[in-house]
């Protein structure tokens, strides 16, 4: 099951970031039988993401990887709390954190908001920046919104073309120009987690 729909493979897979919005559908479900996780499909129905988690008892450490399973960023919940829940690695430097996401202090109104401190690891696209998730514990619906108050990303559940809301664990995933697509998936797998969904 590589495809939802047929298409021309996508030629921006290999890259993180495009100068174009882009669109993809998540599928709440691993590809593995049996195991958490979710599975990325760009807007030509290719996989381009997964994450495979097989024991749903351990979601301290989970791997994005891409099709082929090489893994681009690990994301770890924290035993100690400094930041905030989680940091995450990306594939080039394992040792420093590229981010970190923690729970904002404040009360929301049946929202909740968590900070995610970007810049820990040198040299990324978007090192040294602010944003924040804004959503809900309870559904995985939420907006990503950077230090200047933009909506760099947004999350939905994916409609049909005819205009009918498909389940619950079937997501549109909608990222602005120049915005890091794997930033954004593992922003994702850490809002699944918050919601108890992978």
């Amino acid at each position: 099951m590589a495809k939802i729909h047929p298409g021309i493979p996508s030629s921006s897979s290999s890259s993180s970031c495009s100068t174009e919005r882009e669109t993809y559908t998540i599928w709440m479900k691993s590809l593995v039988l049996n195991s958490n996780g979710y599975t990325v499909y760009d807007s030509n129905g290719e996989v381009v993401f997964r994450i495979d988690n097989y024991d749903s008892k351990r979601r301290s450490e989970v791997y994005l990887m891409d099709l082929r399973g090489n893994i681009v960023c690990t994301i770890l919940r924290k035993k100690i709390l400094r930041f905030g829940l989680w940091d995450c690695y990306n594939d080039k430097d394992s040792c420093r954190p590229w981010f970190g996401v923690g729970k904002t202090f404040g009360f929301c109104k049946n929202n909740s908001v968590y900070d995610v401190l970007v810049g820990i690891n040198e040299g990324q696209s978007t090192s040294g920046s602010n944003h924040r998730m804004e959503g809900s514990d309870h559904r995985l619906e939420f907006k990503i919104i950077d230090g200047e108050g933009r909506v760099t990303a947004e999350v939905k559940r994916k409609r049909s073309s005819s205009g009918v809301v498909l389940g619950e664990d079937v997501l549109c995933v909608t990222i602005e120009p120049h915005v890091d697509r794997i930033f954004v998936m593992a922003l994702v797998a850490i809002h699944g987690l918050i919601c108890g969904k992978m």
